[in-house]
């Protein structure tokens, strides 16, 4: 048996052996592009390098290291912990309207009927609008005075808010745009799952009289959970790195109502020159990120079913 686990070994190191040289490209494309801009940012991060003097140059850490200084200043001011909270604030708001939007969309989608797949590509047009072109729009539709929005709202006899310029209303219409780009991406996914379901078990609930709702409840749902899953960690991943829509629409503002963790760090990086506070700001994202990631990763089986 002894000889048998040693000859099995030996056949995995030859076998890894022959597949280096086909693994090396993409090993060394992995290095250069992926792990030392890693490396190279996390140094950065323990400098106040501010972006435009020479990298790297002989004496360069001499000059420039302060270790963990920039760290502890951001943890330690208002500004974090507010930009933290109005990030809070776009996902508590987003990935509840996103998910039931998106799951709205994919059960529509999913009953058979003429030109589905017309409703299908119109669905999805949104997803393949640039941010930039459809921040602009919807800048224009949420516009308080002229904006097609609220010109809605007054023929109802309803007067609309500020949106954009309120403080109040700013991160909500962020999250309105958002929903409105995202859910014909996560509405596919879903649909995927919900088309993915074995037949077998909508013709038993048939049999015994279980109408539309409740096999939503106790048949689809339930097996969607793995769909759900991934969307969910997805939606919770591109909401700490929100950016394009706050940037074009409200620039963070207004009065730092929507200050988010990436809009901070393009701010602090390439407008202040501070690129080592910058590079700080975003190893405190990428630590926040896994750890929510991972809370999410331990706790699927609790709620995620797997058809077996």
């Amino acid at each position: 048996m002894k000889k048998s686990k040693t000859e099995k070994l030996r056949k995995q190191g030859s076998g890894l052996l022959v597949a280096s040289p086909f693994l090396l490209p993409s090993l060394i494309g992995l290095m250069i592009f992926s792990l030392m801009p890693l490396i190279i940012s996390g140094l950065i991060s323990l400098t106040d390098w501010n972006g435009l003097d020479q990298l790297m140059q002989p004496g360069f850490f001499k000059e420039h290291f302060i270790g963990f200084e920039n760290y502890k200043t951001i943890l330690t001011t208002p500004e974090f912990w507010k930009t933290l909270g109005n990030t809070a604030e776009y996902i508590v708001l987003y990935i509840p309207f996103m998910l039931a939007a998106s799951l709205l969309v994919a059960y529509l989608l999913s009953r058979p009927r003429k030109a589905i797949g017309v409703f299908r590509v119109v669905y999805y047009i949104p997803v393949l609008t640039s941010w930039v072109a459809a921040s602009l729009i919807w800048k224009s539709v949420l516009a308080p005075q002229y904006g097609a929005l609220n010109g809605i709202l007054e023929i109802f006899g309803i007067e609309g808010p500020g949106w954009l310029l309120d403080e109040k209303w700013a991160m909500p219409a962020i999250v309105l745009v958002s929903v409105w780009k995202d859910m014909g991406f996560f509405g596919l996914i879903l649909l995927s799952g919900i088309v993915g379901i074995n037949k077998t078990y909508y013709e038993a609930a048939d049999i015994d009289g279980a109408n539309g709702w409740t096999k939503f409840i106790k048949i689809t749902l339930p097996l969607l959970t793995p769909s759900i899953f991934y969307v969910v960690i997805v939606a919770m991943i591109n909401s700490f790195q929100l950016f394009p829509q706050i940037m074009i629409m409200t620039g963070g503002g207004p009065n730092g109502a929507t200050q988010v963790m990436v809009e901070r760090i393009y701010q602090y990086g390439f407008r202040y020159f501070r690129m080592g506070y910058a590079a700080a700001f975003s190893w405190i994202l990428f630590a926040i990120i896994m750890v929510f990631t991972a809370i999410q990763m331990n706790g699927q089986e609790r709620w995620v079913h797997y058809d077996d």
